[in-house]
């Protein structure tokens, strides 16, 4: 989570582009879940999204995160006057040794499931978490424009292309592998865990062009998918090693999102000759993955 942690990361446009989880996921997981509902932790909490969205069912919730800028940002965003059951610590996934060993109901992680170093964090998981408890892991793979298969591949040449001017050097791996691969590499240990798995693959040849379970999408105008493309961590790499690239957003002649999202324009005719294109609408979708486990009693 190197990106996320170092000080020119803008927490703030991090909190402000990123998706939300639908209520639908919520729900699964919660209905997955046996049980009192008394502690929940969410491990890697960035800006506090999933345990705002939680924090009316459960009686205590707390969220770490290792990177101080998030955990700032999460405090920011959740008031205790709104939310007096949340507390933010910063800690790692793999170390919270300020809980009871058996105290917790259930653990979650969301786009940070993919950081983790699982060995330890598996061991902590059965210290923290009581039997019969939940851990709940999802996360999204790039997304794609539901009605704009061209632009897609596009989007998927630039993400993963391995020249330097690209972003596909710039991700941390293993982590984006493991998001690519829709968590299967993710493995509670089956003689301590019961597991369910549900996986959602769009490809990039169309609307639904493949089926799955557990979906998100949005709609919203090209110029906030563009934002959201910039707060990639590769993005972020890119920009280190391209410092004379601004993007034009921020007053500069262009940068690789800039660059992608013209071959878009000149790839999808709804998209040409349109002024104000940036403004233009669009639906998006991502595939997404859910690790479901049961500690067994």
């Amino acid at each position: 989570m190197a990106s996320f942690g170092k000080t020119s990361f803008s927490h703030a446009s991090y909190a402000s582009f990123r998706p939300s989880y639908p209520q639908h996921l919520y729900a699964i997981v919660l209905g997955f879940h046996n049980g009192p509902r008394r502690l929940l932790v969410d491990l890697g909490t960035g800006h506090g999204l999933i345990c705002r969205s939680l924090a009316s069912v459960f009686e205590k919730v707390v969220g770490t995160d290792p990177s101080e800028g998030m955990i700032r940002q999460a405090k920011t965003a959740t008031t205790k006057d709104e939310y007096p059951n949340i507390d933010f610590v910063r800690a790692s996934a793999e170390s919270l040794l300020f809980i009871k060993d058996g105290s917790v109901d259930m653990a979650v992680a969301g786009q940070a499931a993919h950081w983790f170093d699982y060995p330890k964090l598996f061991k902590e998981m059965r210290r923290i978490i009581r039997p019969g408890g939940t851990l709940a892991f999802w996360g999204y793979t790039d997304y794609v424009f539901r009605d704009y298969p061209k632009a897609s591949r596009l989007l998927h040449e630039t993400a993963y292309g391995m020249s330097k001017d690209l972003l596909g050097p710039y991700w941390q791996q293993p982590g984006r592998s493991i998001v690519q691969n829709f968590l299967r590499d993710v493995k509670p240990p089956l003689g301590e865990w019961e597991v369910e798995r549900r996986e959602y693959d769009p490809n990039l040849l169309g609307p639904q062009s493949k089926q799955g379970r557990f979906v998100m999408e949005r709609r919203m105008p090209v110029v906030a998918t563009m934002e959201y493309m910039r707060t990639w961590s590769s993005y972020h790499g890119w920009k280190e090693t391209h410092p004379d690239k601004r993007a034009r957003s921020a007053g500069g002649k262009g940068d690789v999102v800039d660059a992608v999202f013209e071959q878009f324009r000149e790839a999808e005719p709804d998209w040409q000759g349109q002024e104000n294109w940036q403004d233009k609408e669009v639906d998006i979708e991502w595939g997404t993955a859910l690790v479901l486990a049961r500690k067994k009693e």
